[in-house]
């Protein structure tokens, strides 16, 4: 529904080279382009904040890819996760600390996320940072930039330039155009994943630019390549070293579980996909689940204590580690998961999958209400087409679920159907080629020709004043 959503939103606009948005990089006077205040400076201060995992991930890459290409030393701060870490940050406190989801799941977190906000921006400040970099988790990056630009409005002649990684959903929802029109008062440019993202907002006087999905990374950094054009874009794992290493007899039936890298996700699905194995395991005496874990250390904890009454043999996957993940995967049959950024990490690996979700009964009213689109799963949201089986709300029953794996397992049609499925989809979230012929042989050579997400995210920044 969102390449319909989309195409209607274009033919009944026109943008003209001469609208606002074409003219982001000098549309705010006190904003300075980067490299202008690092060379005045000596270095490039870097704030960034990730509220989640998948943002703790984001973020390192685009961390590594800034360090790779900038002309000037770098210094990071701001709030993330182990990833964010290992590139050089320290983060102000546990990135567990603001990573909620949903509505009425965030009231009895209210005070400690304010806390943490007020933090955020007050050291966000001490650092006079000339990039602020925001990644997801849009309510706390949104709330942070607008209190930190109004900071500095009331303090500073200048402001850093504010950019957010991973546009927010307003193809999903009814009245989110109207709502990103808003966004160009606290946000300079926007770096999206989806295709055709970037044309919307800049219809609706937001800068941005589509610079691909970032799991796409995960496909570069499996084969060890520099060139970016890997063939099919397929993340694939060695099956046989995981099934050695774990021992697990040739005849099994491999289920690998994503129940989500949020604490609140995991303690709502994992029991319903307890009571789903449940109800599988007279049909696959020989089935084995592999357990993803999240880096959560109260998803960790949760897990741990939750596999001690597991029905079926199980192996736990640490998160992270993207070479033991799509082993997992290639060792699988199919896949249950959580709604979110896995569903996308499993068309890479081209395992089938089901898709399921549970909210709180509030929340899963506000989003049946809300949402314009009847998909929850990227993939069949991109293709608009249930290629994907989603169990949703109400009908995320252990019943359900049980019966949609069990034809995944022995439909091969229908196994063959996702797969055919994924290649198409994946080539729908390549960065755009008008980018990539826009990029200078300076910026190829520093990037070892490199034209992943990152890398153009990276540029992006950088080149903040002067269009790539």
């Amino acid at each position: 529904m969102l390449g319909a959503t989309v195409g209607k939103t274009l033919c009944r606009r026109k943008w003209s080279p001469s609208s606002s948005s074409a003219l982001w990089f000098s549309s705010v006077p006190r904003t300075k382009a980067p490299l202008e205040m690092a060379e005045r400076d000596g270095e490039l201060r870097v704030f960034v904040v990730a509220g989640e995992v998948s943002g703790d991930s984001i973020a390192s890459r685009v961390m590594a890819s800034l360090k790779l290409l900038s002309p000037f030393p770098l210094r990071f701060a701001g709030v993330g996760g182990a990833k964010m870490s290992s590139e050089g940050m320290q983060s102000l406190f546990p990135i567990e600390d603001i990573s909620v989801m949903g509505i009425w799941e965030l009231l009895p977190h209210l005070y400690r996320i304010r806390v943490r906000l007020k933090e955020t921006v007050e050291a966000a400040a001490s650092f006079e940072p000339h990039v602020v970099l925001t990644v997801d988790s849009k309510g706390f990056s949104f709330r942070f930039l607008k209190q930190l630009r109004a900071r500095y409005n009331q303090q500073k002649p200048h402001w850093p330039v504010h950019f957010h990684y991973v546009a927010p959903s307003f193809w999903a929802w009814k009245g989110g155009e109207a709502r990103l029109r808003g966004l160009a008062e606290i946000v300079d440019h926007l770096l999206c994943i989806l295709p055709n993202e970037d044309k919307i907002c800049k219809l609706n006087g937001v800068s941005a630019t589509f610079v691909g999905h970032p799991v796409l990374e995960d496909v570069l950094e499996l084969n060890l390549r520099s060139n970016y054009l890997v063939p099919d874009w397929r993340a694939e794992g060695n099956a046989e070293d995981f099934r050695n290493k774990h021992v697990i007899p040739s005849g099994a039936t491999v289920v690998s579980l994503l129940p989500g890298s949020r604490v609140q996700e995991v303690t709502r699905m994992l029991p319903i996909f307890a009571n789903t194995l449940e109800l599988l395991k007279e049909t696959f005496p020989q089935m084995m689940t592999v357990i993803h874990v999240a880096p959560n250390k109260y998803v960790e904890n949760f897990i741990a204590e939750a596999v001690h009454r597991w029905p079926l043999p199980s192996v736990l996957i640490p998160g992270g580690m993207t070479q033991l993940r799509y082993d997992a995967f290639s060792a699988s049959r199919v896949a249950l998961c959580t709604s979110g950024t896995v569903a996308v990490e499993l068309q890479l690996a081209r395992l089938p999958c089901v898709v399921a979700y549970r909210a709180n009964i509030l929340t899963e009213w506000y989003i049946k209400y809300k949402a314009k689109i009847q998909y929850i799963s990227l993939p069949n949201i991109l293709l608009d087409s249930a290629i994907i089986p989603e169990a949703l709300f109400r009908s995320c029953t252990p019943g359900n679920l049980a019966l949609l794996l069990m034809n995944l397992i022995h439909d091969n049609n229908f196994r063959e159907e996702q797969i055919v499925a994924a290649e198409k989809f994946v080539k729908l979230l390549l960065p755009s080629e008008r980018i990539q012929g826009n990029l200078s042989q300076q910026d190829l050579m520093r990037a070892n020709s490199n034209y992943s997400p990152s890398v153009v995210a990276a540029l992006t920044i950088l080149n903040y004043g002067k269009p790539i």
